[in-house]
């Protein structure tokens, strides 16, 4: 590692301080380089992919959270391409797109050493030509077992690409596709895959809006594939130990082979030596007897035929003969019986040689048979497990009838409570609009009530001056007259604020009763959720008891049943959310028109204050003309005219 340190250190104009600090952590350990959330420049990933295709020390590589960059993460992936050394590969966080795809897809085709890949939370999925490069280079891998494609951003066609890839891939066991948007047609494409890969131990695909259906069909899946695998392993352990015993009896039955031989060599050398040593002491004493007949034959010719005397010389002839004949009749007797000794046991010899080579053959024979057992008993379990497959694929073809009935009901279902919320949410947004548009209607008449004030104040204050002006050269009357219609204007305009004020509160009203509807209707929406929830029970029910029947064959339908009746949980807990969320919707309906109450209670109040001050400004008015009838009256009756109408 240190090595590696200092190359990173020469091939860097400006190397990166965090990454010496880890390098120099590791020391001189081999194992895993942790460069996560260190946010890697494109100098750092340059040196790093020069480093890495000769012999790094990394067995597993860490690059999550690194921000990289298109151009770097191109650069690393090529480095990666040619290591020997990396087992595990963590690149999660790093918002891949196409061109990280497209290096990612070249790095599966020629890497042969990477056996995990983590790439959570990237967006390989979102551009299809560099994804369909990416599962092109899965389908061609050879080495890699797991897979983390969590929050990718896959679609349904990405998913589509996945399966063709695993229908040619034969080393992935572990696939996590969690919390994309696979959907339904992603998920029996899937399934579909799964008939011809038999590998792949573990697929995680919560989160994708699957149907429930298609993740027991995709569970049922995996346990076959992991129980295949497991008999297919046991089977391969006890034909390797019987290979391995058989190879360990043809040796041992060898060596005894070739100790037998040595063994009948030995003896036969033995015996080959033995009868020389016997043929040498036979030939020794046919010499001596040979010696004797010459001797008694040249007596016989000396005494000439003629009887031989008595004397002592012959009869010691006669004796040495005889006992000479005698030692040669036991010698040959010894021969013999040596002979016969070592023949009969060089037999004894062989034919336990023999026996001990029919036992190695008899027990070459019955491991032979026990071999022949075994690969029939395979064959039988292997016959086992194909009809086994096929009444679990028919069974897996009836529960899928049955769980597709299901699903297409709780799609009903589901599309009629749709359909009732779309229109509990037309109705919503035609009372949201109703009183919107009342609002506006609202404040457009309180807008034309205000201009109107206004104008009418304008037009008050002009009147008032024009009297004003012209209040020297008119008489009093005609300004009475027209104080009294503009006070007959003011209490017109009045009574129409009221009647617009009556028309808001009779809208209000309306607006009131129109949302007790829609309670009512909610109410009756609600009621037929129940029921038809009370229908799915029941579809429930009758599903629980196909099931139960389907259980007396197969008693794994039972865990898969319980994650229907959570799934089918959750939906109940869906529709608590949504009755929360229609109470809260009524109660900030309920508030919003508490709020406009209190605004129509502010504008009667304003407009309580507005009928106070034309009071007062009619009680001034009033004042004001008393004091003017009194001004004039004191005028005219001090005029001569006055005078002189007085005496009249």
């Amino acid at each position: 590692m240190e090595e590696f340190r200092r190359g990173y250190a020469r091939l860097c104009a400006a190397p990166q301080e965090p990454v010496l600090r880890r390098l120099r952590e590791l020391g001189g350990a081999r194992g895993r380089l942790d460069l996560a959330a260190q946010g890697l420049s494109l100098e750092t990933c340059g040196a790093l992919a020069r480093l890495l295709p000769g012999a790094a020390p990394v067995t597993e590589l860490a690059l999550g959270d690194c921000g990289l960059s298109e151009e770097g993460a191109k650069l690393l992936l090529h480095g990666l391409c040619s290591n020997t050394t990396v087992k595990s590969l963590d690149l999660k966080g790093n918002n891949l797109r196409t061109v990280g795809a497209e290096a990612l897809g070249k790095l599966l085709r020629q890497n042969k050493s990477i056996r995990s890949l983590i790439l959570e939370w990237n967006s390989l999925g979102v551009w299809e030509e560099g994804f369909s490069f990416f599962c092109q280079g899965l389908g061609a891998n050879n080495s890699l077992q797991r897979l983390d494609l969590r929050n990718n951003q896959i679609n349904h066609q990405g998913a589509g690409e996945l399966a063709m890839a695993l229908k040619h891939n034969s080393s992935l066991q572990e696939l996590d596709l969690r919390w994309n948007n696979i959907g339904l047609l992603g998920g029996r494409a899937l399934l579909n895959c799964l008939h011809s890969n038999k590998t792949l131990k573990r697929l995680e695909l919560a989160g994708n809006n699957v149907p429930s259906d298609i993740l027991k069909a995709v569970e049922q899946a995996m346990d076959h594939n992991q129980e295949r695998q497991t008999l297919l392993s046991e089977t391969q352990n006890r034909t390797y130990m019987l290979s391995k015993e058989v190879l360990s009896l043809k040796d041992e039955k060898t060596r005894q082979f070739l100790d037998l031989m040595d063994t009948i060599d030995k003896q036969r050398e033995e015996i080959a030596r033995s009868g020389r040593m016997s043929a040498a002491q036979v030939s020794q004493l046919q010499e001596a007897l040979d010696e004797q007949h010459s001797i008694m034959n040249s007596l016989k010719a000396k005494y000439g035929g003629e009887k031989p005397c008595p004397c002592r010389w012959l009869q010691m002839t006669e004796a040495a003969l005889a006992l000479s004949e005698q030692k040669v009749h036991s010698l040959g007797e010894l021969l013999s019986a040596a002979q016969q000794e070592r023949g009969s046991a060089a037999e004894r010899h062989v034919m336990e040689l023999q026996q001990q080579q029919q036992e190695g053959v008899d027990r070459e024979n019955k491991l032979l048979r026990d071999l022949s057992a075994a690969s029939e008993k395979n064959v039988l379990l292997r016959n086992q497990v194909d009809e086994l497959e096929k009444k679990c694929k028919v069974q897996q073809h009836q529960l899928f009838q049955v769980k597709q009935d299901l699903t297409n009901t709780t799609a009903e279902l589901k599309l009629r409570a749709a359909q009732a919320e779309e229109r509990l949410e037309a109705e919503r947004r035609r009372f949201k609009q109703s009183l919107e548009d009342m609002e506006s209607l609202r404040l457009k008449e309180v807008d034309h009530a205000a201009q109107h004030m206004e104008t009418s104040e304008r037009a008050m204050q002009d009147r008032i001056q024009r009297l004003e002006a012209i209040r020297i050269a008119l008489e009093e009357q005609q300004r009475l007259e027209h104080l009294e219609e503009r006070l007959r204007l003011m209490t017109e305009s009045r009574d129409e604020a009221q009647h617009c004020c009556l028309k808001q509160k009779q809208m209000v009203a309306e607006a009131q009763a129109k949302a007790s509807q829609l309670s009512l209707h909610a109410d009756g929406l609600r009621r037929r959720l129940e029921e038809l929830q009370q229908d799915l029970n029941s579809k429930e029910e009758e599903k629980v008891t196909e099931v139960n029947r389907v259980k007396a064959e197969l008693q794994e339908q039972i865990g898969h049943l319980q994650a229907e009746r959570t799934a089918q949980q959750g939906l109940r807990e869906k529709i608590a959310a949504l009755e929360r969320q229609l109470k809260a919707q009524s109660s900030n309906h309920r508030e919003a028109l508490l709020d406009k109450e209190g605004e129509i209670s502010v504008l009667l109040e304003k407009l309580r204050t507005k009928e106070a001050d034309i009071s007062r400004m009619r009680e001034e008015e009033a004042q004001r003309a008393r004091f003017l009838q009194d001004a004039i009256m004191a005028y005219v009756q001090g005029s001569p005219l006055g005078t002189h109408s007085s005496r009249r």
